[in-house]
């Protein structure tokens, strides 16, 4: 049988650049915008009016002249958003691929990832951030520039989209799962599982269900005196058990003072490894991505 190879988890948001309350493009705020200019004035200037603002492909083509601008914003970038978007800015830990991006490729001058920038995505994790109009230019810069060279090499993209991973047959995935894949015993569609596919998707839904490293093990503690004591394991060595009781009220015995069983529900997925086809992986995902 085929093993299936779960990809890193890329998560959330893009983030970066320029308030909402600026209307001017930062590339035009920017000093960077400013020193690509020669020191004699146009002829809006000379008038007394204000030049026009740098934007579109005018504002990309100054940055083409500044080597340093986008290495300045790889720089911060690494400083502020390599542990979620990865150092290169094709995924990180948590968050997406910015290099396949829909707004940064639709971004112009920095008008659509300043945005997110300046707010944020509080609902995914994602926090503001508040840089200057030349941090947030040089980041921008750094961010295009990662684009191009991810364009550049055609079929070594490292993203996953959420339709990659809806490839399955979503009847097979629900037999799957009240059937052979033993999900059933311990989940329920209408229950724990109710509304998962809203709450989680792509990758981020694909971990969850093949490994969610963030349940919580049951322990059940049974003292000299034969009082069985259970709860949410909270600690674990060779030497200490520890858990926290119904009351989140935390107790801990030497291990070899008591008697204990931990229930972790972790171990049913992991027993599963060895027994998935990628049809198992693929038409189950499916059959998840319907409990919304």
């Amino acid at each position: 049988m085929k093993r299936f190879a779960v990809a890193s988890v890329f998560a959330v948001g893009i983030g970066f650049l320029v308030s909402q309350a600026v209307r001017t493009p930062i590339y035009a705020a920017s000093g960077f915008q400013a020193s690509t200019q020669s020191n004699q004035q146009t002829p809006q200037q000379q008038s007394g009016q204000s030049a026009s603002p740098v934007k579109g492909e005018t504002a990309a083509a100054s940055t083409s002249s500044h080597p340093d601008l986008s290495k300045a914003g790889g720089d911060l970038f690494v400083q502020n958003c390599a542990f979620c978007h990865g150092r290169d800015a094709m995924g990180g830990e948590t968050g997406p691929d910015l290099t396949r991006s829909k707004l940064v490729i639709a971004d112009v001058g920095g008008d659509k990832i300043s945005e997110v920038i300046r707010d944020g995505r509080p609902q995914k994790g994602m926090p503001s951030f508040n840089f200057s109009n030349e941090e947030m230019l040089s980041v921008v810069a750094f961010i295009h520039d990662q684009e191009k060279k991810a364009a550049a090499h055609i079929g070594g993209r490292r993203g996953v989209d959420v339709s990659d991973l809806q490839t399955g047959n979503v009847e097979k995935g629900k037999e799957y799962f009240n059937g052979a894949g033993g999900c059933s015993k311990c989940h329920s569609p209408t229950g724990d599982l109710a509304g998962i596919a809203r709450r989680y998707e792509g990758l981020h839904l694909e971990e969850r269900m093949l490994y969610p490293r963030d349940a919580k093990s049951k322990v059940t503690v049974t003292l000299p005196s034969g009082e069985k004591v259970t709860g949410t394991l909270a600690y674990q060595d060779e030497f200490v058990i520890g858990l926290r009781d119904a009351n989140n009220t935390y107790r801990s015995w030497p291990t070899n003072k008591v008697k204990f069983t931990v229930n972790s529900p972790v171990d049913a997925h992991v027993e599963q490894f060895p027994k998935y086809t990628d049809d198992d992986i693929h038409n189950l995902m499916a059959y998840l991505q319907t409990l919304r």
